[in-house]
């Protein structure tokens, strides 16, 4: 039985699809036509699954962003990533990266060598989280954050399991340092679970997976490519997988993301790989990239000559 301090959902919005970084489609809920800003968070890429031949994996060469934090999730396949500060470091299925970009930073996110060589399939996410402005100019960090080091929560039926990549769920709380509080939970269930959120944080569900889910108080069915925008009343969101009589266990099992944060409320002024919160902030950002100041990374033409490669190679085969 729903909880009766269960949030209800207000609207389900279908991801849209476009092409980003060095050609790869995403699948894009939020920003939307319906939805430009759901503070803190400013967008949700679904990347992939795609698979990939030998020599067609692309990703993003080098590219620049301030003033707010980039957080990528893996679930198959890989990339490496570089920056100007000299990071360097490469993620494999199960890794975080979040990164806060604060200041400014150059950085390449690009498929594996193996992933590229080989071929494969690639399937994760990114989501950017914007900074409040007394932190928008804070030095550059990484947190690259390997599974063994993320903790999962089950729940007492053993039906519910959740990846809690930021926040906490009944006492199991994530390794992960955020700015602003925040929920970022991967949660899979073939039963029934509320799940506690604190008064005051919006939050998102983003189905990710072809079996669909019912979600809030409500039991709003939502699909595979689909964000619910839960609304702020009650103290818990409702999950129940829709499919409980599926005998095929993929098609039995729920997966969504569950994105919740405290609202900044703040002005923000956004232009590219820019946030901050006002639009002479984002022309003094231009400017610094066009003098420099934000460094570069070695190895730039190498890593263009490899994506214009492995997209030449795609649309030769006829993939996109």
């Amino acid at each position: 039985m729903a909880s009766k301090l269960a949030r209800q959902v207000a609207r389900v919005i279908t991801a849209h699809r476009q092409r980003e970084g060095g050609g790869f489609v995403v699948r894009r809920p939020l920003p939307s036509g319906s939805l430009d800003y759901a503070d803190p968070f400013l967008m949700l890429d679904h990347l992939g699954p795609v698979h990939y031949a030998p020599g067609e994996a692309v990703g993003a060469p080098d590219h620049p962003h301030r003033g707010f934090e980039t957080v990528t999730y893996i679930l198959e396949g890989g990339f490496e990533h570089r920056d100007s500060h000299g990071n360097h470091g490469v993620l494999k299925p199960g890794w975080v990266q979040w990164m806060t970009a604060g200041s400014g930073v150059v950085h390449s996110e690009m498929p594996t060598d193996e992933l590229l060589k080989n071929g494969g399939t690639f399937h994760g996410f990114q989501i950017w989280v914007s900074l409040p402005a007394k932190d928008k100019m804070i030095r550059p960090r990484y947190q690259d954050v390997p599974p063994e080091d993320i903790p999962w929560f089950e729940s007492a039926d053993k039906s519910t399991k959740i990846k809690v990549i930021a926040g906490q769920v009944e006492g199991v709380q994530a390794t992960i340092d955020t700015h602003t509080p925040i929920y970022y939970l991967d949660l899979r269930t073939t039963g029934k679970y509320s799940l506690a959120i604190p008064e005051g944080m919006d939050v998102m569900v983003y189905n990710y997976h072809p079996a669909p889910i019912l979600v809030g108080q409500e039991k709003t069915r939502v699909s595979e490519g689909q964000l619910a925008v839960v609304n702020t009343h009650g103290r818990s969101v409702d999950f129940e997988v829709a499919n409980a009589a599926e005998e095929d266990p993929e098609k039995r099992e729920a997966r969504v993301l569950v994105l919740a944060g405290t609202p900044i409320r703040e002005k923000v002024a956004r232009h590219g790989p820019f946030v901050m919160n006002t639009e002479e902030e984002i022309y003094q950002a231009m400017a610094d990239v066009r003098a420099g100041s934000f460094g570069s990374i070695p190895g730039s033409t190498e890593r263009m000559r490899k994506t214009n490669e492995a997209n030449a190679k795609r649309n030769q085969a006829g993939r996109a």
